[in-house]
């Protein structure tokens, strides 16, 4: 590895949600579409 490549590994960042709360915010986000329907308008 070159040196600046080196250095980038170091400070990488911590992710701002884990994939657990990514996940979960994905399935409520899908399962409030699929909760619509076509007639409840």
């Amino acid at each position: 590895m070159s040196k600046s490549q080196d250095s980038k590994k170091s400070t990488k960042k911590e992710p701002a949600k884990s994939m657990k709360e990514k996940k979960a915010a994905k399935n409520d986000k899908k399962n409030a579409k699929k909760d619509q329907g076509l007639l409840s308008k």
